[in-house]
């Protein structure tokens, strides 16, 4: 493939992940006062609205017949599934526990890329993304004392549904521009999170900290919105399976930005297991994948 677009689509992605690696803290934040729901429901409800905006400045056409699944699995993997169930599990665990877990979602990337856009991992691919995944497994059984706990199942899903929809999100991306992408997914998607916002606001606390609402903010504007601008365009131009392994530096990115901004100190356990997962999954960033 072209050599520049690959760097393009590196670059462009990083700055999407740059972007996602402080959704764990500020979700962290976020749900100390507010409904878990209302904060899932309620940052793709602000995000609609700055997708409504965007999508007349930029006059983007609506879209065609065949676009329609697409974007209805963008919806549900990156506007319902990966928010609510992250809001869920981080009233549980810490965010540096969040961010282990979630590791081993350029795996799943991977795999809904093979599925869904046609490329073709090698199974030197798989195999490193696999021992990643084991090393979660590993580490959440580790914490949960031989168990999975309930936010550790619900980061997994968290895990299986962003795979789903960034790989979808790249695959549209070819055609359409990043953030086009993902603001139609979230337009779409406001006759549900709109009334589920609603609902789950009287749930709130009764006067939310100037924090809780920050996280609110960043997780609906910067999280659901803006990263998804950089990280679908980058995902089309390098390549799902490639540039879905960036975001093995999300974990990294993650540890200091919950450290700074929410005072978590991660044990050694924590930063141990980050350290592996990365190492192992990223011994197939050279392994070849094929693209249709």
């Amino acid at each position: 493939m072209d050599g520049e677009a690959e760097r393009r689509g590196y670059l462009l992605g990083f700055l999407g992940v740059a972007l996602f690696s402080l959704t764990p803290p500020a979700t962290r934040i976020a749900v100390v006062d507010l409904d878990p729901v209302f904060v899932a429901a309620g940052r793709c409800v602000l995000a609609a609205l700055l997708s409504a905006v965007y999508l007349r400045l930029a006059r983007s056409a609506r879209p065609a017949r065949g676009e329609w699944l697409p974007f209805a699995i963008v919806s549900a993997g990156v506007v319902f599934g990966f928010p609510l169930l992250t809001s869920l599990a981080m009233r549980s665990v810490d965010a540096s526990h969040g961010a282990v877990v979630i590791a081993v979602l350029p795996l799943a990337t991977a795999a809904a890329g093979a599925l869904r856009a046609g490329e073709r991992p090698s199974a030197a691919f798989w195999a490193a993304g696999a021992t990643g995944s084991a090393a979660v497994l590993a580490f959440v059984l580790l914490r949960g004392a031989g168990g999975l706990a309930a936010a550790d199942l619900l980061l997994l899903g968290a895990v299986l549904a962003g795979g789903l929809g960034y790989a979808e999100g790249g695959k549209l991306a070819r055609t359409r521009g990043g953030l086009e992408v993902i603001a139609w997914a979230l337009l779409l998607s406001l006759p549900l999170t709109l009334p589920v916002a609603l609902w789950f606001a009287q749930d709130n606390a009764a006067a939310p900290s100037p924090s809780a609402w920050a996280g609110f903010l960043y997780v609906a504007v910067a999280s659901q919105f803006l990263g998804f601008w950089f990280w679908n365009r980058g995902l089309a131009l390098g390549g799902i399976a490639r540039v879905g392994q960036l975001q093995l530096l999300q974990v990294f990115m993650t540890l200091i930005a919950a450290a700074a901004i929410a005072g978590e100190r991660p044990d050694a356990m924590t930063l141990g297991f980050a350290l592996l997962v990365v190492g192992i999954v990223a011994l197939g960033r050279r392994a070849p994948v094929r693209r249709a």
